[in-house]
């Protein structure tokens, strides 16, 4: 599987941010090192918001929320989701469909989520839709993103 250019939700982000030790933020340091995280406009308003709720407050400090939305900001593939696939559904959680948007947009290679609603849709065509854990196994097992050259 290659993870070169991957869509990771907004729930695997937040973790990444809370818990800089567990398997989302190995992943999506990974990821940002030798990948790209694909955004929309709707895809990274999600993370803006949820990002700064008053209950991550006493977890995350204004300043590292900051690094983290630039960090990921700056190396990201942002694509504008064309009317034709914005109106398709997919999920049983219609705000999940933003992800699925932004990686069938991006032409990405997986869409890496821990949300059961994207989750049971694997794989949605040619997209897998895998978790953190799963992403970081076949990353590891590859011993890179499994990228040709």
């Amino acid at each position: 599987m290659d993870f070169a250019r991957v869509v990771v939700d907004t729930n695997v982000l937040l973790s990444a941010a809370l818990v800089p030790n567990g398997v989302p933020a190995e992943l999506v340091d990974k990821l940002l090192a030798e990948g790209q995280l694909v955004f929309s406009p709707a895809t990274f308003a999600e993370l803006k918001i949820r990002i700064w709720k008053p209950k991550f407050d006493r977890y995350l400090s204004i300043e590292r929320r900051n690094r983290a939305l630039q960090a990921l900001n700056a190396g990201a593939l942002w694509v504008d989701v064309p009317t034709s696939i914005a109106a398709q559904a997919y999920s049983r959680d219609a705000s999940d469909d933003a992800f699925i948007h932004a990686a069938l947009t991006a032409g990405a290679t997986c869409l890496i989520s821990g949300d059961d609603d994207l989750l049971c849709l694997h794989p949605l065509g040619s997209l897998p839709i895998i978790t953190p854990r799963a992403a970081l196994d076949e990353m590891i097992k590859l011993g890179n993103l499994g990228r040709a050259g």
